[in-house]
């Protein structure tokens, strides 16, 4: 499966003052996979370690985090020469043995000549203990997401699509109108699928959109084992009443998270920590209420925000929205669609690099996402699931603060009409930080 990571991955193989790497990334979404992909074309050897079932490397390293130490044992445990310029050591569910992390400062200041990718399903909730000691500045980092719209175009062997929407949304010429229906197609079976590889490799396979339903069931029950197994034991309960909210949550017309929708009586006190588990957990992306200034990161309402889930996939199995509706677009409930279409939106942001904010005035107006481009142009985007794109509340963004540009993501094709340019649901992945200073 070809994942537009494996670009990163060269990319730091290549870099002269190359750190340790340290891949991010929810349960699932292809660490694994794609580390050993790279490793096998790119490199002639493989160390790799998995600390959840190699206790005797796990062991030894609790002995010695040296380099050498280390490195001399790796050899003599897989009988195998590692070379520093072909051999790469992978050390999986790094989280689960913090001396291993904490030994990744040593490779850089040490050994740096050396191949050293870490990886781990819970990196974020490990890392933020109070108590965990981090190798701050001595490491890369690199997060790995489900596959967008745009991988799933790849490896469904729609290359030219992908060359033509990537396009059209530079030059704003409309697609021809198959095209842009084909195109449709696809993005409404991405929305039932997600980005997940498990489940995105079982479509291909197979050419089913029913046979995803079994594979996002398990992976959000390995969430839920997760939270379980890796968080105290008075939290879980509470970690997971969140989560499984987030479909009644999305489904409201305001979609601020609530806390009285997960229990009655609930509060911020009561679930404010299981909601920073779920985000540094990768398992939900955040999006928090902004006024509009530069730096918006420095307007954000911290209180105010939406929670979407992480692959749009799980999304649709956990609402059990059924599929057939989903590709009848004349039968969907244009609240329900709306969801899905949001967090589409939001994940496919999120993959880009983009931090998720929106906004919304005393009088009710709303704006789905607030952008910022690379050099600090504030883009207002509305979503629409349809291609009813008739919107006061962006028209009410644009009279008052007078951005440059807007961006209205419907089912429309690409446009650029009063001061708003038109981006169809399947040409998302094409914003990105560096792009929207080039818009206009």
């Amino acid at each position: 499966m070809e994942r537009s990571a494996m670009h990163d991955l060269i990319s730091w193989k290549n870099k002269k003052n190359r750190k340790p790497l340290l891949l991010y990334g929810a349960r699932q979404v292809g660490k694994t996979y794609l580390v050993k992909e790279f490793a096998k074309q790119y490199f002639q050897d493989i160390i790799y370690v998995n600390f959840e079932t190699n206790d005797i490397v796990g062991k030894i390293i609790d002995e010695n985090i040296a380099p050498d130490y280390i490195i001399k044992n790796l050899e003599i445990i897989f009988n195998q020469k590692i070379d520093k310029n072909n051999t790469l050591i992978f050390f999986d569910e790094i989280q689960k043995n913090t001396r291993a992390l904490t030994s990744l400062k040593y490779f850089y200041e040490e050994a740096p000549e050396y191949h050293v990718i870490g990886a781990g399903s819970l990196l974020g909730i490990h890392i933020n203990k109070k108590d965990f000691s981090f190798p701050v500045g001595k490491v890369d980092f690199l997060t790995i997401y489900p596959l967008s719209f745009s991988e799933f175009l790849l490896n469904t062997k729609n290359e030219l699509l992908l060359e033509n929407i990537k396009k059209c949304f530079i030059t704003n010429e409309p697609m021809a109108s198959l095209l842009h229906e084909q195109a449709l197609d696809l993005y409404y079976d991405y929305l039932a699928l997600g980005g997940m590889p498990e489940v995105v490799q079982e479509y291909i396979n197979t050419n089913s959109l029913i046979n995803s339903i079994d594979y996002q069931k398990a992976i959000i029950e390995s969430y839920k084992s997760d939270i379980t197994k890796y968080s105290e034991t008075a939290s879980a309960p509470k970690i997971i009443a969140a989560y499984e909210s987030i479909p009644i949550q999305l489904a409201k017309e305001n979609k601020k998270f609530q806390y009285k929708l997960v229990q009655k009586g609930g509060t911020s006190s009561i679930f404010g920590d299981s909601i920073d588990w779920l985000v540094n957990a990768g398992i939900v992306n955040k999006c928090t209420k902004t006024k509009i200034g530069i730096p918006l990161k420095m307007y954000e309402e911290l209180e105010s925000f939406k929670l979407y889930m992480n692959d749009v996939g799980l999304l649709t199995n956990l609402s059990e929205f059924p599929i057939y509706l989903i590709k009848n677009r004349q039968a969907v409930n244009e609240l329900m669609i709306g969801m899905l279409t949001e967090n589409y939106v939001a994940s496919s942001l999120k993959y880009n690099g983009l931090n998720l904010n929106y906004w919304k005035n005393q009088f009710n107006s709303e704006v789905d996402f607030i952008l910022q481009s690379a050099k600090g142009l504030i883009i207002p985007v509305e979503v629409k699931s349809s291609n009813h794109t008739k919107s006061r509340s962006l028209n009410n963004y644009m009279q008052e603060y007078q951005p440059k540009y807007g961006i209205r993501i419907s089912s429309k094709n690409f446009g650029f009409k009063n001061n708003i340019k038109s981006v169809p649901l399947y040409a998302v992945f094409c914003l990105n930080a560096k792009i929207l200073d080039e818009i206009i």
